[in-house]
């Protein structure tokens, strides 16, 4: 088949070819579709047109359309992105443009999948831990202190910062023990608050995110933070920080003969 035609100068529409994977847990493959494409448009407009038009049974999640929701997560010409904020703009009249589901979770059917695992791993994340004595709206923060913990409250749990990491992607077995960077992220907004009294309660959240939460897997490659669609700096800000305050921890004789004597 020739190639689609492009846009006409006026900015009409054109014909793009989509490749789009149909299938559930058993099994599924890629099929072509032709598909209108109008000026300004985004993926999920050529997804929901298909939908409508051709492939009626077709599964895809979504629910804003604004990139706050984190719903329609997928995997386009085999990068993560969010189909809402991917205008087919960047892609060439000619190229054809694949949407799969994100590979590192289980295919519930065609573009939907069970993302269930990172509500699990959320449950294991204790929560803040108010200061004792304060009740709420007494707590009083500094501006700077505020703002090192605001960039990480930006994520719209779109997920796909735990299905780009090759830790779960790539390694089922890692599952169990790794959090992934969405809750070590978590972790270090936690550990960073000026007002949570988690250590003073018992808890030591860095001891937890290497031990517990597998902040070991991480090597830091940044691709979490590449995908991230509310570029949050992931690796840079959160990541690496809890990493060098868990070594500081567990290694650093200064802070281990303090520890000792505190018990004493």
């Amino acid at each position: 088949m020739s190639a689609a035609p492009g846009p006409k100068a006026n900015g009409s529409a054109y014909t793009a070819r989509f490749r789009v994977w149909r299938g559930d847990a058993d099994g599924g493959e890629l099929r072509d579709f032709d598909v209108e494409v109008h000026e300004g448009e985004v993926v999920l407009d050529i997804i929901h047109r298909l939908q409508a038009t051709q492939a009626n049974d077709l599964a895809v999640r979504w629910n804003c359309k604004a990139g706050k929701c984190g719903s329609c997560s997928a995997e386009i010409n085999g990068r993560p992105r969010l189909m809402c904020m991917t205008r087919m703009s960047v892609f060439a009249p000619d190229e054809t443009v694949t949407v799969t589901p994100m590979r590192a979770f289980p295919v519930v059917r065609d573009l939907v999948t069970d993302v269930s695992f990172n509500y699990t791993k959320a449950r294991e994340i204790p929560s803040f831990v108010p200061p004792p004595g304060l009740r709420a709206g007494e707590y009083r923060m500094r501006q700077e202190d505020v703002g090192r913990s605001q960039e990480f409250r930006k994520c719209i749990e779109c997920f796909l910062c735990q299905n780009t990491c090759h830790v779960v992607r790539d390694h089922e077995e890692n599952k169990q023990a790794f959090a992934g960077p969405r809750f070590l992220m978590r972790i270090a907004e936690l550990d960073m608050h000026p007002l949570d009294s988690a250590e003073e309660s018992g808890l030591d959240r860095k001891s937890a995110a290497q031990e517990e939460h597998g902040l070991g897997y991480c090597n830091i490659t940044k691709c979490c933070t590449e995908v991230c669609p509310e570029n949050i700096k992931i690796t840079d800000n959160a990541l690496i920080p809890l990493k060098e305050r868990a070594v500081d921890r567990k290694y650093d004789p200064l802070v281990w003969l303090g520890n000792k004597i505190r018990r004493r």
